[in-house]
């Protein structure tokens, strides 16, 4: 679902992950070396770089196309093709780790998340963010597919996307002093195309729906979410549920 091009993600979920990282970073309270799980292209990376430096920002990735990316837009940071369930790090080897909308695709969260522990040093920081599915930039896309298709599931029944539940996989996970809070984001979009045009590019589970739809369902999910929004401008509230805690 991740195996395209940097610039595509960017142009869907980076508009709102670089607006979320400040207030993530700032939750986690982020200090010495920090490593960033499920970088993608950078939307993190860049605001730990930021804060702490590169030389103290490490990042890792499954995809390919995303560590290059990471690669060249933050020359100073060692980053790494690797997913979260099998970081290729020594125990203990950074005071934080952190995950901004990564648990809910990890194939086990909480394998991920016990990974995240592991190569923190005990008493370092264990953070980790989602959106909430019932309030999310997505939400308008997959309300109007389930409306048009009512067997669609959506993302809504992936880990971590419903209050309590990543608190839940964190302790689970070996996380001590868990505690949680919602983040929220606001993005403005001009024009209903500026909001669309990138759900049609093969992002994600929602470019992975729209690929596998005929023209006809393409122009009428296209339709239904117009409605749903207007012509704009309008603006997309949207809201993460972020736990944090000790590593053991």
């Amino acid at each position: 679902m991740f195996d395209v091009a940097p610039g595509a993600y960017d142009r869907l979920m980076g508009r709102y992950s670089k607006y979320l990282a400040p207030d993530f970073a700032d939750f986690a309270g982020t200090t010495g070396t920090v490593l960033d799980v499920g970088c993608g292209p950078g939307a993190l990376t860049a605001e730990l770089v930021a804060r702490l430096g590169a030389e103290r920002v490490v990042a890792a990735d499954p995809s390919e196309p995303f560590v290059a990316a990471a690669r060249e837009r933050f020359p100073g940071v060692s980053v790494h093709l690797a997913p979260a369930e099998s970081l290729p790090f020594e125990d203990g080897a950074f005071d934080a780790a952190l995950a901004q909308l990564v648990v809910h695709f990890m194939s086990d969260p909480v394998g991920g998340v016990r990974e995240m522990v592991r190569v923190t040093r005990a008493g370092g920081v264990v953070a980790a963010c989602v959106w909430d599915m019932g309030q999310a930039p997505l939400t308008p896309f997959w309300r109007a597919a389930r409306e048009l298709s009512p067997g669609v599931q959506g993302e809504g029944q992936r880990p971590g996307t419903r209050e309590g539940q990543l608190e839940e996989i964190f302790r689970a996970a070996g996380v001590t002093g868990v505690s949680s809070t919602a983040l929220t984001v606001r993005v403005e979009h001009d024009t209903f195309d500026d909001w669309w045009e990138p759900f049609t590019l093969g992002v994600g589970p929602v470019g992975a729906h729209y690929a596998q739809l005929d023209d006809d369902a393409r122009e009428a999910l296209r339709r239904r979410c117009n409605e749903l929004l207007g012509d704009g401008p309008f603006s997309i509230p949207s809201r993460a549920w972020a736990a944090r805690g000790s590593a053991g």
